[in-house]
């Protein structure tokens, strides 16, 4: 399959509650192909350093705190558009205000605890991809 590649993370409440399967089956009806995967659990040094984007922000602790609770499931999606319908196809941070049908409306918890990351552009899909996977760039 042609198309561009974006990192998605299945987050530790979704993982936890055992819903890895759905939303990865919920992503592939949306034609998006897994290219890789991997469980693991994040240090705080590694969740400070993937969210140091946020770092002023007021929930950085918190974050860095619930993605370090647990293991997660970094991956590579591919597919025509792929940031952008992947954007689509998760639905707003907060389940209250995610369009039904997409993954928060049907997994997530809170708008803190939302089951699943998305890259927000080309290049931090080429950022956050390399991250976890060396090399993705010429996967």
């Amino acid at each position: 399959m042609a198309g561009r590649l974006t990192l998605a993370i299945i987050k530790p409440d979704a993982f936890a509650a055992g819903l890895a399967g759905q939303i990865l089956a919920h992503l592939q009806a949306q034609d998006f192909e897994l290219v890789t995967a991997r469980v693991l659990w994040l240090s705080r040094s590694q969740a400070e350093a993937f969210y140091a984007v946020h770092e002023d922000r007021p929930f950085f602790a918190s974050l860095v705190e619930f993605m370090t609770s647990g293991p997660c499931m970094p991956m590579l999606l591919r597919r025509d558009d792929a940031v952008a319908h992947l954007r689509g196809t998760i639905g707003a941070t907060d389940p209250a205000e995610a369009a039904e049908g997409t993954v928060r409306a049907l997994y997530a918890e809170s708008k803190e605890r939302n089951a699943i990351h998305a890259s927000d552009s080309d290049e931090n899909a080429r950022i956050e991809g390399s991250f976890f996977f060396a090399g993705c760039d010429r996967t």
